[in-house]
């Protein structure tokens, strides 16, 4: 009985399977030190600074490329282009407030020459107080619906209280009154359509006392829709 012959496979030279073992083993891996860097401005900053720290945690060297922001209110700058593993770096991020209130999440990405982490986003969550808060921002009638009065709360919950100065209104088929329930901190605005047989999108300009630019003008909406049919967006929900 003949027995096979198993012959071994072939192996590459160990110097040529060097570079992909050392390639597979070393890479960079740059993190901060938290996973959201969370940035709360004074409710008057048009513009906050924010330095942040970051490690490269690899096993490589990796040099930076570039850096690219998700927003135009985004500047920033490392302060070096290539980080040793193990290495400390230090980055800073400069944000135009301008209008924005609330919370808003904003990235920086960091093109690097490491394969294994050609991009790295940096996240960052602006936490902007808001000075004037106007529930609901929008009032709506259906065409042909009764035109009666509605109404919105103006309220003021910064560290200041605030006073409305004066309203006016974009277009004139609509009567509007305010009146002050808590001094300086809340307002009712009530407004009433001369009628509901048009379309019609329109606005308040409210006026304020605030020392602050961005709260010294707000807006409350009204509008005038055709209802619509069953299952189809409502206006407010298009974008």
């Amino acid at each position: 009985m003949k027995h096979g012959v198993t012959f071994p496979a072939m192996k590459k030279p160990l110097f040529l399977l060097l570079p992909l073992l050392l390639s597979a083993v070393l890479h960079a891996e740059l993190a901060t030190e938290v996973p959201v860097i969370e940035v709360k401005p004074a409710p008057d900053q048009d513009e906050v600074d924010v330095t942040f720290k970051f490690r490269n945690k690899g096993s490589k060297p990796v040099k930076i490329l570039s850096l690219e922001s998700s927003c135009s209110c985004l500047s920033s700058e490392l302060d070096k282009a290539v980080y040793a593993a193990g290495e400390e770096g230090v980055g800073k991020a400069k944000f135009k407030i301008g209008s924005f209130v609330g919370r808003h999440e904003k990235l920086l990405t960091v093109h690097t020459d490491d394969p294994a982490q050609q991009e790295w986003d940096i996240t960052f969550i602006l936490d902007i107080p808001a000075v004037v808060d106007i529930q609901p921002k929008t009032l709506q009638w259906w065409i042909g619906d009764e035109p009666a009065e509605k109404s919105t709360k103006v309220v003021f919950t910064g560290a200041e209280p605030l006073k409305i100065t004066n309203i006016t209104a974009t277009r004139e088929n609509v009567d509007f009154t305010w009146k002050e329930v808590v001094a300086g901190r809340e307002y009712l605005v009530t407004v009433k359509p001369h009628s509901t047989k048009e379309v019609t999108l329109g606005a308040l300009k409210i006026e304020t006392d605030s020392k602050i630019p961005k709260y010294q003008r707000q807006l409350a909406f009204f509008s005038i829709y055709n209802k619509p049919a069953e299952g189809e967006a409502k206006p407010e929900e298009v974008k």
